[in-house]
């Protein structure tokens, strides 16, 4: 009997906030940064950060960011 494989934790967090300016990357006040989530592969957390980048399409300092974590947890890795 052949155990199912569940697929790799490709863990990916979704945050964003309010930009200094529209082509940079420094925050205006880091205690306002939006935590989205944390989500276990890349296809949710596109989900989740198309749904909230759309919903703030009309300040154009407003960004969010998927960050790849289990590159940051496992660096050696491929994936």
């Amino acid at each position: 009997m052949s155990e199912a494989k569940e697929p790799k934790q490709l863990l990916h967090l979704v945050f964003g906030g309010e930009l200094e300016s529209p082509d940079g990357l420094t925050f205006r006040d880091l205690d306002d940064l939006d935590i989205v989530g944390i989500y276990p592969n890349y296809a949710e957390a596109s989900v989740a950060w198309k749904s909230k980048a759309q919903a703030t399409v009309d300040n154009a300092h407003m960004r969010y960011f998927i960050v790849h974590m289990h590159r940051l947890l496992d660096p050696e890795a491929t994936g």
